[in-house]
């Protein structure tokens, strides 16, 4: 099974959930960070990397003398990556998205794509956990490459578990797009209750299974749990706020570390998710299960 843990907004508490729960679990399991523009669950875990590897997108080169100019590379582009001037087209690079469109477009061939780096793959292990996250190259503006080039290399036979990035754009979308049940951790306020209703929006129009975790659920107010009632979401878990668990993030600990007991917790959310996923999974597809599955 692949659990994506993600929210609506940043700062939540993701990535000391996704953490927790990976070590609470242990190996062997997959850990993948996601979040490939500012990546840190590496942090937490410190897995020694052993493996870097480079992520490229094919982005087209003009041969200026097949060339005619006759602009119907920048008609096929949607993202206005290639542009013709009744002259030589001009590319932009941090627009491709690497399609091929315009190369298949152009009738005299004069458009072959080549190879550009946007950024790197990280591989290592920590207690039989792997991990990988990716990295993006500084100033490139399109995450979802990187993350992309991250779930194909995953190990699909393993148990997943998927630090998302924040928010609800591409990236998000990349990242749990595939998954078995998707995590989505909020908390008890005014903006979290506003980002975790995008966040549901997005996850329902994916048709993916999913479940709401309220952090530091001792805070705020009740508007969370009211909306998750009357839109019949399931609440996995709640966790109270606790001074011990910021201290131990500030020095990079996980807070099963710095509070044993929280480990029933991450087991029971562990047990809830695996229900909820079969639940609403028998519900989205009820012929696809036999008697026996469930």
């Amino acid at each position: 099974m692949t659990v994506a843990v993600a929210s609506g907004k940043g700062g939540t508490g993701k990535t000391t959930v996704a953490v927790n729960l990976a070590l609470t679990l242990g190996g062997p399991l997959q850990f993948l960070d996601c979040d490939v523009e500012e990546p840190n669950a590496h942090l937490f875990l410190k897995p020694e990397i052993a493996e870097v590897d480079p992520v490229q997108v094919l982005i087209p080169e003009v041969d200026e003398e097949r060339c005619t100019a006759c602009g119907a590379c920048g008609r096929a582009c949607r993202y206005h990556a290639i542009v013709s001037l009744k002259t030589k087209p001009l590319v932009f690079p941090e627009l491709c998205h690497g399609c091929g469109g315009c190369a298949l477009a152009c009738e005299t061939g004069a458009i072959r794509e080549a190879p550009r780096e946007v950024g790197v793959i990280e591989r290592g292990l920590r207690d039989g956990i792997r991990f990988a996250h990716g990295r993006l190259n500084v100033g490139e503006a399109m995450a979802s490459p990187v993350i992309r080039a991250l779930r194909h290399m995953a190990d699909r036979s393993l148990l997943t578990i998927i630090d998302s990035p924040p928010g609800t754009s591409c990236p998000v979308v990349a990242s749990v797009r595939e998954a078995d049940f998707v995590v989505l951790v909020t908390e008890p306020t005014p903006f979290g209750l506003n980002d975790l209703a995008l966040a549901v929006a997005m996850v329902r129009e994916l048709n993916l299974p999913f479940g709401v975790l309220i952090n530091r659920s001792d805070i705020g107010n009740s508007a969370v749990r009211e909306y998750c009632q009357a839109e019949g979401i399931p609440l996995l878990l709640e966790i109270p706020e606790d001074r011990r668990v910021a201290e131990a993030y500030s020095r990079g600990e996980p807070a099963i570390q710095a509070v044993p007991a929280m480990r029933e917790s991450y087991e029971s959310l562990y047990e809830n998710i695996c229900r909820e996923e079969a639940r609403q999974s028998l519900r989205q597809h009820p012929k696809e299960r036999t008697h026996a599955d469930v």
